[in-house]
């Protein structure tokens, strides 16, 4: 298990107004849903104007999308970090759950409450731009995991491709449990899981 972390944008000090504001606009839309947050939240807690926002977003929804886009950013960021002591495949492999238990681990102002994108795409309509920015992170994950699979089984493509969308499903369901306790160890215990499919490759 990962150490305690904290989430980026917990710091006072002073940034770019649209960095800001994109930080602010992270830790209240996690903390209290896209509908929950009104723009003058944002604005006061970036300390930045109202006229800020608008000089960088032209609405709420791009600031939803360019908050998405961040996150995503965000655990690309803590998975290189372990992929880059990953030494093999499995390792790899493995490397993509304890990208998400890290994420877990992070210092939350209201604790824990599951994956971020999964949670602002729950609260957007079907077409919105910020459900495809989800769709791609949750795409690119799986295929980081095809990729990785497939070093394991170079003759069996057909199969690398079935284990990899199993071992997606089963993180993405460990992460949906793990958002209701509020704890990495739904995550820990698919992690478990994993490395004993992978162990048998």
């Amino acid at each position: 298990m990962s150490k305690k972390q904290t989430a980026p944008g917990s710091s006072p000090a002073r940034r770019p107004a649209r960095a800001a504001l994109i930080e602010a606009a992270s830790r209240r839309f996690y903390a209290d849903g896209l509908a929950g947050t009104g723009i003058d939240a944002i604005t006061a807690e970036a300390g930045v104007a109202k006229k800020s926002l608008y000089n960088n977003f032209a609405s709420k929804a791009e600031l939803v999308t360019a908050y998405l886009n961040a996150r995503h950013e965000e655990w690309m960021g803590l998975y290189q970090a372990r992929l880059d002591q990953a030494a093999s495949p499995r390792e790899r492999v493995l490397a993509v759950f304890d990208a998400y238990a890290d994420h877990a681990d992070m210092a939350y102002e209201r604790g824990f409450r599951g994956c971020g994108l999964l949670n602002a795409a729950a609260e957007l309509p079907a077409g919105d731009p910020g459900r495809s920015v989800v769709r791609r992170h949750k795409e690119q994950v799986e295929a980081l995991l095809s990729e990785h699979v497939a070093a394991l089984l170079p003759d069996s493509p057909e199969r690398a491709g079935s284990v990899a969308r199993h071992l997606a499903f089963l993180l993405e369901g460990s992460m949906t449990r793990a958002g209701l306790e509020g704890n990495d160890r739904c995550i820990q215990e698919a992690r478990v899981i994993a490395a004993a499919l992978v162990a048998d490759l």
